[in-house]
């Protein structure tokens, strides 16, 4: 027997065997299910759908954005100084 035919042979094998194999669980799932007897479905029971309400509000208006005040545009001005002064030096 030549190499080749043996394989061929060996890959014949498995294949009815897997066939075999799935006969065998089919035949055992369709009997448990004859045991079993015939299903009984369930009622379906459809739930109302509730509507929402839909309740009106008020728009509100943008805020507009509060403008710094002198003070505060010193302090930026004074940290943005410093900070580049002491990059300058760093260099």
């Amino acid at each position: 027997m030549s190499h080749s035919s043996m394989l061929k042979a060996r890959r014949q094998h498995q294949k009815n065997k897997k066939l075999l194999q799935v006969a065998a669980k089919q035949a055992k799932r369709l009997a448990k299910q004859a045991l079993a007897g015939p299903v009984v479905k369930k009622a379906k029971v459809k739930k109302e759908k509730v509507k929402k309400e839909k309740i009106e509000t008020e728009k509100v208006k943008p805020v507009k954005p509060v403008k710094p005040t002198k003070e505060e545009l010193g302090r930026q001005d004074s940290k943005k100084s410093s900070a580049g002064a002491g990059k300058k030096g760093a260099s």
